[in-house]
């Protein structure tokens, strides 16, 4: 059995968002599951808390076994940062896909004030966020994400832990190699040259015409992404292990 991998989704969606990438995946031979975070999919109704996102990802690393590529997209991709900081025997490597923007005071706070007016709807926001989401995404991709259910509730949460994170100096701390990959017009690009240098062995992969959810918007390209970081992946196990590496 090769490097498994383990995908992490982004706020609000939940592990049905992975439909794509799960199946070409599966008929690629390579093993891998997706995990629901606190507050979303099936675990709706928790509290989130980064700590525990973490804990999520590092309980699917231990159910398929040995060490494995974790897939992370805009929140999942700060988890995934997180995980392999606090992990790293688990991480033989890491894709983190539109995050590389540094939380700051300010943005956080205005979104945060935002939600807050969002949360005042008689439906806490629910019609605003399917149009949302069909609007942004192929027809495909918006039934993939809805497939899970929407967490209306956790967005508050996840801008206070999310608020506290270090994601460049987690970085610094993986050893695993890293592919940051972001869509050419990801609002969440602009500290991605901070992120690249933070890292110790990065890549930076920009898929054009695309903007944040680029797993969705382009499931071949970042597919494509995966397979190749795999590869890597695999080698570079093959090398640790040959050289006496548990």
């Amino acid at each position: 059995m090769g490097t498994a991998v383990v995908l992490v989704h982004g706020l609000r969606a939940s592990r049905t968002m992975w439909r794509a990438q799960l199946e070409a995946l599966d008929r690629a031979g390579v093993p891998a599951t997706a995990v629901d975070l606190p507050g979303h999919g099936t675990r709706r109704g928790e509290r989130f808390t980064l700590e525990g996102a973490v804990a999520a990802v590092a309980q699917a690393a231990d159910g398929v076994g040995g060490r494995v590529l974790v897939v992370g997209m805009s929140l999942g991709g700060y988890v995934g940062i997180a995980h392999a900081a606090r992990h790293p025997g688990q991480v033989a490597g890491l894709v983190a896909a539109g995050c590389c923007s540094v939380p700051r005071a300010l943005p956080v706070q205005a979104w945060a004030t935002a939600v807050r007016g969002i949360e005042r709807l008689p439906d806490r926001g629910a019609w605003l966020n399917g149009a949302s989401v069909r609007a942004a995404l192929p027809a495909q991709a918006a039934a993939d994400v809805a497939a899970g259910g929407f967490a209306l509730d956790v967005v508050r949460d996840v801008l206070r832990e999310v608020g506290g994170a270090t994601p460049l100096a987690d970085l610094a701390s993986v050893d695993a190699p890293v592919w940051l990959v972001n869509g050419r017009f990801d609002h969440f690009r602009g500290d991605e040259r901070r992120f690249l240098a933070a890292c110790r062995d990065g890549r930076l992969v920009v898929v054009p015409r695309t903007t944040h959810l680029v797993s969705l918007l382009a499931p071949v390209a970042f597919t494509r992404v995966l397979l190749e970081a795999l590869d890597v992946v695999e080698a570079r196990e093959r090398r640790r292990v040959g050289a006496g590496a548990p």
